[in-house]
Protein backbone atom coordinates (compact mmCIF):
# COMPACT_ATOMS: atom_id res chain seq x y z
CA UNK A 1 0.00 0.00 0.00
CA UNK A 2 1.27 3.30 -1.03
CA UNK A 3 2.44 5.27 2.14
CA UNK A 4 3.21 8.54 0.69
CA UNK A 5 1.19 11.61 1.87
CA UNK A 6 -1.65 13.47 -0.71
CA UNK A 7 -0.90 16.71 -0.04
CA UNK A 8 -0.18 19.36 -2.37
CA UNK A 9 1.97 22.01 0.00
CA UNK A 10 5.21 21.68 1.73
CA UNK A 11 7.07 23.60 4.21
CA UNK A 12 10.80 23.53 6.06
CA UNK A 13 11.57 21.52 9.12
CA UNK A 14 10.84 22.94 12.12
CA UNK A 15 14.60 24.08 13.50
CA UNK A 16 15.20 25.67 17.36
CA UNK A 17 15.48 29.09 17.69
CA UNK A 18 17.53 30.60 20.32
CA UNK A 19 14.65 34.28 19.74
CA UNK A 20 11.61 31.89 20.34
CA UNK A 21 10.49 32.11 24.27
CA UNK A 22 7.72 29.94 25.84
CA UNK A 23 6.14 31.15 28.61
CA UNK A 24 6.44 28.02 32.01
CA UNK A 25 5.75 27.85 35.44
CA UNK A 26 9.15 28.15 37.68
CA UNK A 27 9.36 24.55 38.94
CA UNK A 28 12.00 22.60 36.73
CA UNK A 29 13.89 19.12 36.70
CA UNK A 30 16.73 19.45 34.95
CA UNK A 31 15.88 20.59 31.59
CA UNK A 32 11.97 20.13 31.85
CA UNK A 33 9.44 22.02 33.89
CA UNK A 34 7.07 19.97 35.58
CA UNK A 35 2.92 20.89 35.14
CA UNK A 36 4.44 22.74 31.94
CA UNK A 37 0.99 24.25 29.79
CA UNK A 38 3.36 26.37 27.21
CA UNK A 39 2.29 29.06 24.81
CA UNK A 40 3.51 27.15 21.41
CA UNK A 41 5.54 29.24 19.31
CA UNK A 42 6.23 28.57 15.65
CA UNK A 43 9.51 27.25 15.15
CA UNK A 44 10.05 27.14 11.72
CA UNK A 45 10.70 30.10 9.04
CA UNK A 46 8.09 31.30 6.63
CA UNK A 47 10.08 29.99 3.83
CA UNK A 48 8.76 26.69 1.59
CA UNK A 49 10.83 24.11 0.89
CA UNK A 50 10.02 22.51 -2.69
CA UNK A 51 7.41 19.68 -2.99
CA UNK A 52 8.71 16.83 -4.43
CA UNK A 53 6.68 15.74 -6.44
CA UNK A 54 7.23 11.69 -5.96
CA UNK A 55 7.96 11.40 -2.24
CA UNK A 56 9.12 7.67 -1.56
CA UNK A 57 7.33 5.78 0.45
CA UNK A 58 8.31 4.87 4.35
CA UNK A 59 8.80 1.79 5.26
CA UNK A 60 7.27 0.00 8.26
CA UNK A 61 9.04 0.81 11.35
CA UNK A 62 11.96 -2.10 12.58
CA UNK A 63 11.43 -0.98 16.13
CA UNK A 64 8.75 -0.33 18.42
CA UNK A 65 10.01 3.64 20.76
CA UNK A 66 10.00 3.60 24.01
CA UNK A 67 8.89 6.85 25.78
CA UNK A 68 9.82 6.12 28.92
CA UNK A 69 13.87 6.10 27.97
CA UNK A 70 14.03 10.13 27.08
CA UNK A 71 11.29 11.31 29.98
CA UNK A 72 12.83 13.73 32.56
CA UNK A 73 11.14 12.30 35.40
CA UNK A 74 10.43 8.24 35.40
CA UNK A 75 7.12 7.53 36.19
CA UNK A 76 5.49 5.79 38.88
CA UNK A 77 5.86 2.21 39.10
CA UNK A 78 2.60 -0.21 39.84
CA UNK A 79 1.80 -1.42 42.96
CA UNK A 80 0.79 -5.03 44.23
CA UNK A 81 -2.51 -3.76 45.93
CA UNK A 82 -1.56 -6.45 49.01
CA UNK A 83 1.97 -5.26 49.55
CA UNK A 84 1.84 -1.96 48.29
CA UNK A 85 5.41 -2.89 46.82
CA UNK A 86 6.22 -2.28 43.08
CA UNK A 87 5.05 -5.18 41.14
CA UNK A 88 7.55 -7.77 40.54
CA UNK A 89 7.40 -9.58 37.25
CA UNK A 90 6.81 -13.21 39.16
CA UNK A 91 3.41 -11.03 40.33
CA UNK A 92 2.46 -10.47 36.59
CA UNK A 93 3.55 -14.03 35.14
CA UNK A 94 -0.29 -15.60 35.57
CA UNK A 95 -1.35 -12.66 32.91
CA UNK A 96 1.44 -12.39 30.35
CA UNK A 97 4.00 -14.37 28.74
CA UNK A 98 7.91 -13.14 30.05
CA UNK A 99 8.69 -11.36 26.83
CA UNK A 100 5.83 -8.56 27.45
CA UNK A 101 6.46 -8.80 31.09
CA UNK A 102 9.98 -7.17 29.94
CA UNK A 103 8.48 -4.86 27.29
CA UNK A 104 6.36 -3.50 30.45
CA UNK A 105 8.94 -3.00 32.77
CA UNK A 106 12.50 -2.22 30.30
CA UNK A 107 13.71 1.21 30.04
CA UNK A 108 15.19 0.59 26.80
CA UNK A 109 14.82 3.23 24.09
CA UNK A 110 14.40 0.89 21.28
CA UNK A 111 12.59 -2.95 20.79
CA UNK A 112 12.96 -4.65 17.83
CA UNK A 113 9.84 -5.69 16.19
CA UNK A 114 10.22 -9.55 15.35
CA UNK A 115 10.82 -10.51 11.66
CA UNK A 116 7.32 -12.84 11.99
CA UNK A 117 4.98 -9.81 13.32
CA UNK A 118 6.12 -7.45 10.49
CA UNK A 119 5.48 -10.26 8.08
CA UNK A 120 1.71 -9.47 9.11
CA UNK A 121 2.14 -6.00 9.49
CA UNK A 122 2.66 -6.10 5.82
CA UNK A 123 -1.07 -7.21 5.13
CA UNK A 124 -1.77 -3.04 5.94
CA UNK A 125 1.58 -1.16 7.22
CA UNK A 126 2.65 1.93 6.28
CA UNK A 127 -1.05 3.40 6.63
CA UNK A 128 -1.11 6.44 4.50
CA UNK A 129 -1.17 9.65 5.99
CA UNK A 130 -3.41 12.37 4.10
CA UNK A 131 -4.37 15.63 3.59
CA UNK A 132 -8.07 16.91 3.95
CA UNK A 133 -7.85 19.33 1.45
CA UNK A 134 -11.41 18.66 0.78
CA UNK A 135 -12.37 19.54 4.73
CA UNK A 136 -9.98 22.39 4.84
CA UNK A 137 -12.28 24.14 1.84
CA UNK A 138 -15.49 23.17 3.64
CA UNK A 139 -14.26 24.99 6.70
CA UNK A 140 -12.96 27.75 4.88
CA UNK A 141 -9.24 27.80 6.76
CA UNK A 142 -5.80 28.69 5.96
CA UNK A 143 -4.55 25.81 8.15
CA UNK A 144 -2.94 22.51 6.00
CA UNK A 145 -5.28 19.31 7.69
CA UNK A 146 -3.94 15.93 8.18
CA UNK A 147 -4.48 12.57 9.24
CA UNK A 148 -3.03 9.23 9.81
CA UNK A 149 -5.74 6.62 8.80
CA UNK A 150 -5.33 3.55 10.75
CA UNK A 151 -8.61 1.90 9.19
CA UNK A 152 -6.56 -0.03 6.62
CA UNK A 153 -5.98 -2.64 8.75
CA UNK A 154 -7.77 -6.07 8.64
CA UNK A 155 -10.28 -4.95 11.67
CA UNK A 156 -10.33 -1.77 10.23
CA UNK A 157 -8.22 -0.18 13.55
CA UNK A 158 -4.87 0.47 14.69
CA UNK A 159 -5.88 -2.20 17.22
CA UNK A 160 -3.78 -5.11 15.18
CA UNK A 161 -0.86 -2.81 15.42
CA UNK A 162 -0.59 -4.66 19.83
CA UNK A 163 -2.61 -7.65 18.96
CA UNK A 164 -0.41 -9.30 16.46
CA UNK A 165 3.06 -9.00 18.75
CA UNK A 166 0.57 -9.79 21.56
CA UNK A 167 -0.53 -13.00 20.11
CA UNK A 168 2.67 -13.97 18.49
CA UNK A 169 4.74 -13.52 21.90
CA UNK A 170 1.62 -16.15 23.82
CA UNK A 171 2.50 -18.45 20.73
CA UNK A 172 6.00 -18.34 20.93
CA UNK A 173 5.47 -19.26 24.76
CA UNK A 174 3.18 -22.08 24.21
CA UNK A 175 -0.06 -20.54 25.06
CA UNK A 176 -2.92 -22.32 24.15
CA UNK A 177 -6.04 -19.45 24.47
CA UNK A 178 -6.04 -15.79 25.42
CA UNK A 179 -8.73 -13.79 26.83
CA UNK A 180 -10.09 -10.22 26.88
CA UNK A 181 -12.01 -7.24 27.47
CA UNK A 182 -13.66 -5.00 24.16
CA UNK A 183 -15.35 -2.12 24.17
CA UNK A 184 -16.53 -0.85 21.10
CA UNK A 185 -15.60 -4.17 19.41
CA UNK A 186 -12.30 -2.99 18.16
CA UNK A 187 -10.20 -4.00 19.93
CA UNK A 188 -11.62 -7.58 20.31
CA UNK A 189 -11.86 -7.99 16.53
CA UNK A 190 -7.92 -7.07 16.30
CA UNK A 191 -7.09 -9.86 18.89
CA UNK A 192 -9.69 -12.64 16.90
CA UNK A 193 -8.10 -11.52 13.60
CA UNK A 194 -4.13 -12.36 15.16
CA UNK A 195 -5.21 -15.54 17.00
CA UNK A 196 -6.75 -16.71 13.32
CA UNK A 197 -3.07 -16.42 12.13
CA UNK A 198 -1.38 -17.69 15.22
CA UNK A 199 -3.76 -20.36 16.06
CA UNK A 200 -4.97 -19.43 19.37
CA UNK A 201 -7.78 -19.79 21.02
CA UNK A 202 -9.41 -16.54 21.74
CA UNK A 203 -12.64 -15.75 24.52
CA UNK A 204 -13.62 -11.87 24.71
CA UNK A 205 -15.79 -10.16 26.95
CA UNK A 206 -17.73 -7.48 25.54
CA UNK A 207 -19.41 -4.39 27.61
CA UNK A 208 -22.80 -4.90 26.77
CA UNK A 209 -23.68 -1.29 25.76
CA UNK A 210 -21.45 -1.95 22.63
CA UNK A 211 -22.69 -5.88 22.43
CA UNK A 212 -25.88 -4.76 21.95
CA UNK A 213 -25.19 -1.66 19.59
CA UNK A 214 -22.72 -3.44 17.45
CA UNK A 215 -23.77 -6.86 16.38
CA UNK A 216 -21.14 -6.69 13.16
CA UNK A 217 -18.41 -6.17 15.70
CA UNK A 218 -19.57 -9.40 17.35
CA UNK A 219 -19.91 -11.60 14.34
CA UNK A 220 -16.23 -10.27 13.17
CA UNK A 221 -14.60 -11.69 16.17
CA UNK A 222 -16.76 -15.24 15.46
CA UNK A 223 -15.87 -15.17 12.16
CA UNK A 224 -11.98 -15.25 12.90
CA UNK A 225 -13.06 -17.71 15.72
CA UNK A 226 -13.34 -16.23 18.43
CA UNK A 227 -16.37 -16.76 21.28
CA UNK A 228 -17.90 -13.30 22.80
CA UNK A 229 -19.40 -12.27 25.68
CA UNK A 230 -21.62 -9.88 26.81
CA UNK A 231 -20.25 -8.11 30.05
CA UNK A 232 -21.27 -8.16 33.33
CA UNK A 233 -21.48 -11.97 32.19
CA UNK A 234 -22.95 -14.98 34.64
CA UNK A 235 -19.93 -16.77 33.17
CA UNK A 236 -17.64 -15.24 36.01
CA UNK A 237 -17.96 -14.43 39.94
CA UNK A 238 -16.55 -11.12 39.06
CA UNK A 239 -19.87 -10.43 36.37
CA UNK A 240 -22.22 -12.31 38.68
CA UNK A 241 -21.22 -9.65 41.59
CA UNK A 242 -22.30 -7.24 39.19
CA UNK A 243 -25.45 -8.46 37.89
CA UNK A 244 -26.70 -9.55 41.34
CA UNK A 245 -26.08 -5.42 42.13
CA UNK A 246 -28.12 -4.42 38.60
CA UNK A 247 -29.64 -6.94 36.62
CA UNK A 248 -29.43 -4.07 33.49
CA UNK A 249 -26.08 -3.29 33.96
CA UNK A 250 -24.55 -1.41 30.88
CA UNK A 251 -21.50 -2.84 31.22
CA UNK A 252 -17.80 -1.03 31.71
CA UNK A 253 -14.39 -1.89 30.10
CA UNK A 254 -13.22 -1.59 33.83
CA UNK A 255 -16.14 -4.93 34.60
CA UNK A 256 -14.94 -6.86 31.42
CA UNK A 257 -11.35 -7.01 31.94
CA UNK A 258 -12.45 -8.31 35.80
CA UNK A 259 -14.11 -10.91 34.19
CA UNK A 260 -11.20 -11.71 31.46
CA UNK A 261 -8.53 -11.48 34.13
CA UNK A 262 -10.45 -13.62 36.24
CA UNK A 263 -10.15 -16.43 34.14
CA UNK A 264 -7.27 -16.13 32.70
CA UNK A 265 -5.66 -16.15 36.63
CA UNK A 266 -7.64 -19.36 36.85
CA UNK A 267 -6.24 -21.35 33.96
CA UNK A 268 -3.09 -22.71 33.55
CA UNK A 269 -3.18 -22.70 29.50
CA UNK A 270 -4.12 -19.07 29.35
CA UNK A 271 -3.00 -15.78 29.05
CA UNK A 272 -4.19 -12.09 28.95
CA UNK A 273 -4.22 -9.83 26.47
CA UNK A 274 -5.11 -6.16 26.88
CA UNK A 275 -5.59 -3.59 24.22
CA UNK A 276 -4.64 -0.19 25.72
CA UNK A 277 -3.46 1.16 29.17
CA UNK A 278 -0.47 -0.90 29.81
CA UNK A 279 3.16 0.45 28.52
CA UNK A 280 4.00 -2.62 26.20
CA UNK A 281 0.49 -1.92 24.49
CA UNK A 282 1.17 1.94 24.28
CA UNK A 283 5.25 0.74 23.26
CA UNK A 284 3.42 -0.98 20.47
CA UNK A 285 1.36 1.58 18.91
CA UNK A 286 4.39 3.35 18.26
CA UNK A 287 4.91 2.37 14.71
CA UNK A 288 2.06 4.79 13.99
CA UNK A 289 4.06 7.86 14.86
CA UNK A 290 7.18 6.63 13.43
CA UNK A 291 5.86 6.25 10.14
CA UNK A 292 4.20 9.51 10.47
CA UNK A 293 7.48 11.78 10.76
CA UNK A 294 9.19 10.23 8.17
CA UNK A 295 6.31 10.89 5.91
CA UNK A 296 5.75 14.23 7.01
CA UNK A 297 9.54 14.68 6.68
CA UNK A 298 9.09 13.68 2.99
CA UNK A 299 6.77 16.29 2.46
CA UNK A 300 8.32 19.43 3.95
CA UNK A 301 5.79 19.97 6.89
CA UNK A 302 5.92 19.16 10.59
CA UNK A 303 2.92 19.38 13.14
CA UNK A 304 2.02 23.01 15.00
CA UNK A 305 -0.76 21.11 16.51
CA UNK A 306 -1.36 16.95 16.84
CA UNK A 307 -4.72 15.62 17.99
CA UNK A 308 -6.06 12.63 19.22
CA UNK A 309 -8.58 10.60 21.07
CA UNK A 310 -8.58 9.22 24.48
CA UNK A 311 -10.21 6.44 26.02
CA UNK A 312 -6.99 4.17 27.17
CA UNK A 313 -4.98 6.20 25.63
CA UNK A 314 -3.11 3.46 22.88
CA UNK A 315 -3.67 5.32 19.80
CA UNK A 316 -2.82 8.80 20.71
CA UNK A 317 0.27 7.35 22.88
CA UNK A 318 1.15 6.01 19.64
CA UNK A 319 0.63 8.74 17.39
CA UNK A 320 2.08 10.94 19.87
CA UNK A 321 4.80 9.67 21.69
CA UNK A 322 7.74 9.75 18.48
CA UNK A 323 7.06 13.48 18.10
CA UNK A 324 7.21 13.25 22.00
CA UNK A 325 10.90 12.69 21.37
CA UNK A 326 11.68 15.07 19.16
CA UNK A 327 10.29 17.91 21.37
CA UNK A 328 12.51 17.02 24.15
CA UNK A 329 15.30 17.06 21.96
CA UNK A 330 14.54 20.62 20.85
CA UNK A 331 13.42 19.52 17.26
CA UNK A 332 10.32 20.64 17.43
CA UNK A 333 7.39 22.31 19.87
CA UNK A 334 3.73 21.23 18.89
CA UNK A 335 0.59 21.26 21.17
CA UNK A 336 0.02 17.68 22.03
CA UNK A 337 -3.88 17.62 22.32
CA UNK A 338 -5.90 14.84 23.94
CA UNK A 339 -10.05 14.91 23.34
CA UNK A 340 -11.67 12.72 25.50
CA UNK A 341 -15.74 12.46 25.81
CA UNK A 342 -17.47 14.65 28.00
CA UNK A 343 -19.31 11.68 29.61
CA UNK A 344 -16.04 9.97 30.84
CA UNK A 345 -13.37 12.78 30.69
CA UNK A 346 -10.98 11.03 32.89
CA UNK A 347 -7.82 13.59 32.71
CA UNK A 348 -10.09 16.35 32.73
CA UNK A 349 -12.26 15.11 35.43
CA UNK A 350 -10.38 12.48 37.10
CA UNK A 351 -8.00 12.49 40.09
CA UNK A 352 -3.97 11.70 39.98
CA UNK A 353 -3.87 8.60 41.58
CA UNK A 354 -3.34 5.02 42.67
CA UNK A 355 -6.59 2.85 41.52
CA UNK A 356 -7.06 -0.87 39.95
CA UNK A 357 -7.29 -0.86 36.59
CA UNK A 358 -10.69 -3.25 36.72
CA UNK A 359 -13.76 -3.19 38.52
CA UNK A 360 -13.28 -6.37 40.72
CA UNK A 361 -9.56 -5.09 41.86
CA UNK A 362 -7.97 -8.31 40.45
CA UNK A 363 -5.06 -5.63 38.39
CA UNK A 364 -1.99 -4.35 40.15
CA UNK A 365 -2.57 -0.75 41.23
CA UNK A 366 -1.34 2.09 38.62
CA UNK A 367 -0.99 5.60 39.47
CA UNK A 368 -3.03 7.52 36.57
CA UNK A 369 -5.58 10.26 36.21
CA UNK A 370 -9.33 7.90 37.51
CA UNK A 371 -12.89 8.46 37.93
CA UNK A 372 -12.54 5.88 40.12
CA UNK A 373 -12.54 1.98 39.38
CA UNK A 374 -16.47 1.19 40.62
CA UNK A 375 -17.25 4.36 37.44
CA UNK A 376 -19.62 3.31 35.19
CA UNK A 377 -20.06 5.27 32.14
CA UNK A 378 -22.83 5.95 30.27
CA UNK A 379 -23.50 3.88 26.84
CA UNK A 380 -22.09 6.49 24.65
CA UNK A 381 -21.73 5.55 21.10
CA UNK A 382 -17.97 5.64 21.06
CA UNK A 383 -17.83 2.32 23.18
CA UNK A 384 -13.84 1.83 22.51
CA UNK A 385 -13.54 5.50 25.24
CA UNK A 386 -15.76 4.43 27.87
CA UNK A 387 -13.07 3.36 30.75
CA UNK A 388 -12.88 5.30 34.09
CA UNK A 389 -8.84 5.13 33.98
CA UNK A 390 -6.09 7.13 31.45
CA UNK A 391 -3.13 4.81 30.84
CA UNK A 392 -0.61 5.56 33.52
CA UNK A 393 2.32 6.32 31.39
CA UNK A 394 0.17 8.95 28.96
CA UNK A 395 -1.39 10.41 32.64
CA UNK A 396 2.90 10.64 33.72
CA UNK A 397 3.09 12.54 30.43
CA UNK A 398 0.21 14.79 31.42
CA UNK A 399 1.59 15.65 34.55
CA UNK A 400 4.58 16.70 33.00
CA UNK A 401 3.33 19.03 31.01
CA UNK A 402 4.02 17.92 27.30
CA UNK A 403 0.17 17.27 26.34
CA UNK A 404 -3.35 18.86 27.30
CA UNK A 405 -6.53 17.74 27.36
CA UNK A 406 -10.07 18.60 26.62
CA UNK A 407 -13.44 16.70 26.29
CA UNK A 408 -16.17 16.97 23.88
CA UNK A 409 -19.72 15.87 23.55
CA UNK A 410 -21.20 13.18 21.32
CA UNK A 411 -23.37 15.12 19.24
CA UNK A 412 -20.62 17.82 18.30
CA UNK A 413 -18.32 14.83 17.62
CA UNK A 414 -20.87 13.06 15.60
CA UNK A 415 -21.50 16.85 13.50
CA UNK A 416 -17.71 16.70 12.94
CA UNK A 417 -17.90 12.86 11.40
CA UNK A 418 -20.28 13.98 9.15
CA UNK A 419 -18.36 16.92 7.72
CA UNK A 420 -15.76 14.99 7.30
CA UNK A 421 -17.48 12.34 5.65
CA UNK A 422 -19.04 14.22 3.08
CA UNK A 423 -15.85 16.18 2.37
CA UNK A 424 -13.36 13.18 2.85
CA UNK A 425 -15.56 10.22 2.20
CA UNK A 426 -14.39 8.26 5.31
CA UNK A 427 -16.70 7.74 8.01
CA UNK A 428 -15.17 7.91 11.33
CA UNK A 429 -15.72 5.09 13.95
CA UNK A 430 -17.16 6.91 16.98
CA UNK A 431 -13.76 7.33 18.64
CA UNK A 432 -11.58 9.41 16.60
CA UNK A 433 -14.87 11.63 16.03
CA UNK A 434 -13.68 13.17 18.78
CA UNK A 435 -10.27 14.07 17.40
CA UNK A 436 -12.03 15.25 14.29
CA UNK A 437 -14.00 17.35 16.08
CA UNK A 438 -11.30 18.92 18.25
CA UNK A 439 -9.51 19.20 15.00
CA UNK A 440 -12.66 21.39 13.22
CA UNK A 441 -12.40 23.52 16.41
CA UNK A 442 -8.75 24.26 15.85
CA UNK A 443 -9.13 24.66 12.43
CA UNK A 444 -11.86 27.53 12.64
CA UNK A 445 -9.76 28.85 14.93
CA UNK A 446 -7.02 29.33 12.16
CA UNK A 447 -9.86 30.51 10.43
CA UNK A 448 -10.12 33.76 12.83
CA UNK A 449 -6.74 34.36 13.47
CA UNK A 450 -5.39 34.08 10.03
CA UNK A 451 -3.06 31.38 11.35
CA UNK A 452 -2.09 28.48 8.26
CA UNK A 453 -1.47 25.70 11.18
CA UNK A 454 -0.03 22.14 10.03
CA UNK A 455 -2.55 20.15 12.05
CA UNK A 456 -2.31 16.59 12.49
CA UNK A 457 -4.96 14.43 13.31
CA UNK A 458 -5.22 10.47 14.14
CA UNK A 459 -7.88 9.12 12.04
CA UNK A 460 -7.65 5.44 13.84
CA UNK A 461 -11.01 3.55 12.48
CA UNK A 462 -13.60 3.71 10.61
CA UNK A 463 -17.11 3.17 11.47
CA UNK A 464 -18.69 0.84 9.25
CA UNK A 465 -19.72 -0.94 11.47
CA UNK A 466 -20.45 1.61 13.92
CA UNK A 467 -23.69 3.21 11.36
CA UNK A 468 -26.58 2.48 14.43
CA UNK A 469 -24.53 5.69 16.11
CA UNK A 470 -24.76 7.91 12.80
CA UNK A 471 -28.30 6.46 11.78
CA UNK A 472 -28.95 8.31 15.98
CA UNK A 473 -27.40 11.06 15.04
CA UNK A 474 -29.42 11.77 11.80
CA UNK A 475 -32.90 11.08 12.68
CA UNK A 476 -31.72 13.71 15.75
CA UNK A 477 -32.40 10.89 18.27
CA UNK A 478 -29.06 11.24 19.92
CA UNK A 479 -28.21 13.20 22.96
CA UNK A 480 -25.30 14.64 25.09
CA UNK A 481 -24.99 12.20 28.20
CA UNK A 482 -23.20 13.63 31.31
CA UNK A 483 -22.28 11.80 34.68
CA UNK A 484 -23.49 13.34 38.13
CA UNK A 485 -21.19 15.06 40.44
CA UNK A 486 -22.62 12.71 42.90
CA UNK A 487 -21.82 9.78 41.03
CA UNK A 488 -17.72 10.69 40.26
CA UNK A 489 -17.13 11.55 44.21
CA UNK A 490 -19.11 8.33 45.05
CA UNK A 491 -16.86 6.54 42.75
CA UNK A 492 -13.55 8.34 43.90
CA UNK A 493 -14.32 7.72 47.35
CA UNK A 494 -13.76 4.18 46.84
CA UNK A 495 -9.88 4.60 45.18
CA UNK A 496 -7.54 3.07 47.76
CA UNK A 497 -5.38 5.29 50.00
CA UNK A 498 -2.33 5.04 48.90
CA UNK A 499 0.80 7.28 49.64
CA UNK A 500 3.13 7.52 47.28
Amino acid sequence: MASQCFSSSSSVFPTPSSSSHTKVEEKWIGSFPLKRRPVHLRLYSSARAALNADPKPVEIPRKWYNLIADLPVKPPPPLNPRTLQPVKPEDLSPLFPDELIKQETTGERFIDIPDEVVDVYKLWRPTPLIRAKRLEKLLDTPARIYYKYEGVSPAGSHKPNSAVPQVWYNAKAGVKNVVTETGAGQWGSSLAFACSLFGLGCEVWQVRASYNQKPYRRLMMQTWGAKVHPSPSSITEAGKKILEMDPTSPGSLGIAISEAVEVAAMNADTKYCLGSVLNHVLLHQTVIGEECLKQMEAIGEMPDVIIGCTGGGSNFAGLSFPFIREMLSGKINPVIRAVEPAACPSLTKGVYAYDFGDTAGLTPLMKMHTLGHDFVPDPIHAGGLRYHGMAPLLSHVYELGFMEAIAIPQTECFQGAIQFARTEGLIPAPEPTHAIAATIREALKCKETGEAKVILTAMCGHGHFDLPAYEKYLQGDMVDLSFSKEKIEASLANIPQVVA
